[in-house]
């Protein structure tokens, strides 16, 4: 074989590892809630506003959601089709959803009376669905929070306070399948001694799987409201909300719609990472009706074609301006993103297709295929086909409709024509 043809060669499996099923799932639910749905403004209300925290504290005296809402959250994601759930155990104000020894400013010690974060696990391990854990590592609402950075006394106080936290977090809820850390300004990864929590988070949840946003490599890469896959090899995953507002915003209606969120989830699965879509529940714990909508028609685009998600590998299939593509081993999935009419041309394969079917009903899709002239052959050391899907409706076969294209190897386009290539 040519030099040339090396690159297409099938990847070996890696050997079994513990974030296997993370990157089988694809698709994940996220969390953000707290005291500051009181507000109803900004999750950043406290900082951009400078709420004082004995000022925010009386937030605590107001936040009483009634018993129920995880287990609502848990059935709208199974029914979803999402596989885990991460749920905002602390965010930046201080407040916390778990039991605490080491503030009055948590669930247990406010109004609420209740330990939300053990509801959430219960919750989600009733409908099957791992369990993520978010901790933001930086505080507002404690007085070292941000004296720590230029303070040592403070930081020798402060850090071994987030520390014991965690420990919590770790140690009270059983098996805890994710940490999912953020807020790491305004210290160094040394300065919040990172490395020795996170060892200390291994030891307590053995097999967890880890962000990298706790000022450690950890065991995936993180992006927020963008896709940005890592390098070859790395798994990562992108977080985005499902309107402009991380924690519930009463004056957002920006909802992105069940199709944009679809195909936001399809071009993650396409560069091999996950995507986790954050839902804003209100103050009573209550999911806007807008969020519920689109669960809801994503669930039932699942329901057909979530074969096309879950276990999908990263694709080098990418040259259509109407498809997008994800591919599990040597089968293709075409996600007709604009219909074209009644045939779907690609070309530039370095394998042939074997069979095709719609993926929803099973039912076999037409196909035909010829060899490609290339003036560089034979240097290239393989051929390339041109392949056309042909018979299909004249009209759209519904929202974002998957064909399963099973072809004799890895599917792969090679884009290295001269007419692409700038002088």
């Amino acid at each position: 074989m040519a030099a040339g043809a090396a690159m297409f060669r099938p990847r070996i499996a890696s050997a079994a590892s513990h974030i296997d099923w993370w990157t089988h799932a694809r698709f994940g639910m996220f969390i953000h809630w707290g005291v500051h749905t009181i507000i109803a403004r900004d999750i950043w209300n406290m900082d951009h506003e400078e709420i004082p925290p004995a000022e925010y504290k009386e937030l605590g005296k107001k936040f009483k959601p009634p018993p129920g809402g995880p287990r609502a959250w848990a059935k709208l994601a199974r029914q979803a089709g999402q596989k885990y759930m991460v749920l905002t155990t602390k965010n930046h104000d201080g407040y916390c959803l778990f039991d605490t020894k080491t503030t009055d400013f948590c669930a247990t010690k406010q109004a609420c009376g209740r330990d939300l974060a053990s509801e959430f696990v219960e919750a989600a391990r009733a409908e099957g669905l791992k369990v993520g854990f978010y901790f933001s590592m930086m505080d507002w609402y404690h007085p070292d929070g941000l004296r720590c950075v230029a303070d040592e006394a403070a930081r020798r106080r402060f850090v071994p306070y987030i520390h014991e936290q965690v420990r919590e977090i770790c140690s009270n809820y059983g098996k805890i399948d994710i940490m999912w850390w953020d807020g790491t300004w305004p210290l160094s990864p040394e300065g919040w001694e990172a490395e020795k929590i996170e060892k200390e988070v291994m030891r307590l949840q053995p097999g967890i799987v880890i962000n990298d946003r706790g000022g450690t490599k950890g065991h995936f890469s993180t992006s927020e409201q963008k896709i940005e896959p890592a390098g070859e090899g790395r798994p990562w995953e992108t977080c985005m909300t499902i309107n402009g507002s991380w924690g519930y915003v009463a004056a957002d209606d920006n909802w992105k719609s069940s199709k944009t969120v679809i195909g936001n989830m399809i071009t993650s699965a396409r560069g091999g990472g996950n995507f986790l879509l954050n839902i804003s529940p209100r103050a009573d714990a209550s999911v806007p009706e807008a969020s519920v909508r689109v669960l809801e028609e994503i669930g039932r685009w699942m329901n057909k074609h979530g074969d096309a998600i879950y276990g999908s590998e990263r694709c080098r299939v990418s040259r259509s301006n109407y498809v997008n593509f994800t591919r599990r081993g040597n089968t293709l999935f075409l996600h007709v993103t604009r219909w074209p009419g009644p045939v779907i041309t690609l070309a530039r394969f370095t394998s042939k297709v074997k069979s095709a079917r719609w993926l929803a009903t099973g039912e076999p899709v037409a196909f035909e295929q010829a060899r490609q002239e290339d003036p560089r052959e034979p240097a290239i050391g393989f051929p390339l086909y041109r392949v056309k899907f042909t018979g299909l409706p004249e009209t759209n076969a519904g929202m974002l409709p998957v064909i399963a294209a099973e072809f004799e190897a890895e599917p792969v386009q090679d884009l290295k024509y001269p007419r692409w290539q700038k002088k």
